[in-house]
């Protein structure tokens, strides 16, 4: 029988996120107040007992000049991805309520992992000069059940797209992501873990006298400073500062601890910011800045180990560095960012990326050359 979906309050997702070990921060209440354009409601499926057991975050875009939406699910829903009866239970019921709200098409990302390759992969594969991406070279483990979704999904209608940017409808999160893990770990093994760059860079930042301290909304200009500097020198198109304003008001409020913001101090001079995202038992390093003044006391290994710390006192299960390059071409400038996370002791993460779902095939092909001609 197909699972009941309805919209759920904030207060019945929330409590459902938290009986979870992990969840997506894309996939909480507030990431749809950090969303204004976007308008935001939370879905839950229900048995045949009543009892809640999934829940998504819904974005709705409207469609240019027509009362037609895009609908997503950012690295969601959360739902039982392994069941047999996946597409008929969960999917078939979230389709057509969706469609009833006015969705012309609907973009999820499952939260599957497919593929991981262990940081000595990584390392192998960068060294390799004739590996040119990351998804030709020999992963160290395949995830059960991943390909066996995938096909189920495409043998129901359902697309794999490549990830995109997420400026307006170009929502897309990244399908390769490099993360530490950290169950069963104390601080002393996840800093054997670290490779000998990176241990000696805290040391030097340490005897420079760097100091790394929690911010808080008053300092969200000094990072912001730091990121315009970031997306200047890495070619990146960077975020109003309201948008990282709402983002803490938004998250906090949640939860103390759903976002916290780093600065790395030296001598009274900021060089480095970041903030830290929290559900759960996972940790995301989710935005990074940093000067190029005074590169030499190593700020960013500084910030990031007492970041790492922080989360393992959270009672994290995995630090995630967010999104990797897949490329391994030396001339790619994104390699030094691959290299840093890999050296903190991260493993290499593909998930079965997002998938389209067209409702209505003419308005969701008009969406897609729309897309193309932006």
């Amino acid at each position: 029988m197909p699972l009941l979906l309805r919209p759920i309050t904030r207060d019945e997702h929330l409590a459902f996120v938290a009986s979870r070990p992990s969840a997506s921060h894309m996939q909480v209440p507030s990431w749809g107040d950090v969303k204004p354009d976007w308008r935001a409601e939370s879905v839950g499926w229900f048995d045949g007992e009543g009892r809640l057991v999934g829940a998504g975050l819904v974005l709705y875009r409207p469609l240019p000049k027509l009362k037609r939406y895009l609908a997503y699910l950012p690295e969601g829903p959360l739902i039982d991805w392994h069941a047999p009866d996946l597409v008929e239970r969960w999917l078939e019921p979230m389709l057509a309520y969706l469609k009833g709200q006015g969705a012309f098409s609907v973009k999820m990302g499952p939260p599957v992992v497919a593929r991981r390759w262990s940081t000595e992969a990584v390392k192998a594969a960068i060294a390799d000069p004739a590996a040119r991406r990351l998804r030709d070279a020999e992963p160290t483990s395949y995830e059960p059940g991943a390909q066996e979704i995938a096909d189920r999904l495409r043998r129901s209608g359902w697309r794999q797209t490549e990830p995109g940017g997420e400026d307006g409808f170009a929502a897309g999160q990244p399908r390769y992501v490099c993360q530490v893990p950290f169950a069963g770990r104390t601080p002393d093994d996840i800093h054997r873990g670290l490779n000998q760059q990176w241990r000696r860079n805290i040391k030097k930042a340490e005897k420079a006298g760097v100091k790394v301290v929690q911010g808080g909304y008053e300092d969200l200009p000094v990072f912001y400073d730091l990121y315009v500097e970031t997306a200047e020198r890495d070619r990146f198109i960077p975020r109003p500062l309201p948008y990282f304003q709402r983002m803490f008001t938004a998250l906090t409020a949640e939860h103390p601890d759903r976002m916290r913001l780093y600065l790395a101090h030296h001598d009274g001079d900021t060089l480095a910011a970041a903030t830290m995202l929290t559900v759960g038992e996972h940790v995301w390093y989710s935005y990074g800045a940093s000067t190029s003044r005074k590169r030499e006391v190593q700020p960013n290994n500084a910030m990031q180990w007492r970041m790492m710390t922080d989360a393992l006192e959270l009672g994290a299960a995995v630090y995630d560095f967010r999104g990797i390059t897949d490329t391994l071409e030396e001339s790619n400038h994104l390699l030094g960012l691959l290299r840093f996370k890999v050296g903190a002791g991260g493993e290499a993460i593909e998930y079965l990326g997002e998938w389209d779902f067209p409702l209505n095939r003419m308005l969701h092909k008009a969406l897609d050359l729309y897309m193309a001609r932006r």
